[in-house]
């Protein structure tokens, strides 16, 4: 098996890995709120997101930051509890242009969080600096892939949602994001660090 398709698998299978579905959670709370409309604003915050993954896994890669573990573990789960809970405390209004700039610079940060959780990963690739940065690329190829999947997956339930059951918009976010606060909670106390 080629390099590229390895690590492309694994940046794919990072986001798609249903017994590690905190990345699957914090992309259903970024994006519930929106509809198929606003794609263009969808793929920005999720690029962003990607970026900020691929960011923080080059600085730990390259050993420029080092964080524990412990610590990256429980802000994972905080990250996708904050944006549920801004999903529930903003339902009824709509994504605004004028909060765009704030989403977009919450994102990056929570993606750098999210990227340091698989950092250690690597640290075992070879010292080889541009085989390195070559496969942190194909791994962050990987991982917007598997965004857009799980990104398009969310967007038509959500269709399904407002189409045929009748949900109001503010009714699907309030209950997708309430669904996420309960799965994050164990997630929470699992990874408590005090």
């Amino acid at each position: 098996m080629s390099e590229f398709v390895f690590y492309f698998k694994q940046g794919l299978y990072h986001v798609l890995d249903w017994s590690a579905y905190d990345h699957i959670l914090f992309l259903i709370v970024l994006t519930v709120s929106y509809t198929f409309d606003s794609w263009r604003r969808i793929l920005i915050l999720v690029t962003l997101f990607t970026f900020g993954h691929t960011f923080s896994l080059f600085l730990a890669a390259f050993d420029v930051i080092s964080v524990n573990s412990a610590i990256i573990e429980f802000l994972i789960p905080v990250t996708i509890l904050i944006a549920a809970l801004f999903n529930i405390f903003t339902a009824k209004s709509t994504p605004k242009d004028s909060r765009a700039m704030v989403s977009y610079g919450v994102t990056i940060f929570f993606g750098l969080i999210h990227g340091l959780g698989f950092s250690r990963y690597f640290k075992m690739i070879g010292n080889d600096a541009s085989s390195k940065v070559l496969a942190l690329l194909e791994f962050a190829l990987g991982i917007e892939i598997s965004q857009i999947i799980i990104v398009l997956l969310v967007l038509f339930v959500s269709f399904i949602a407002h189409t045929f059951l009748r949900f109001t918009r503010r009714d699907w976010i309030l209950i997708v994001s309430s669904i996420v606060i309960g799965m994050t909670i164990p997630m929470l106390s699992n990874n408590w660090i005090w």
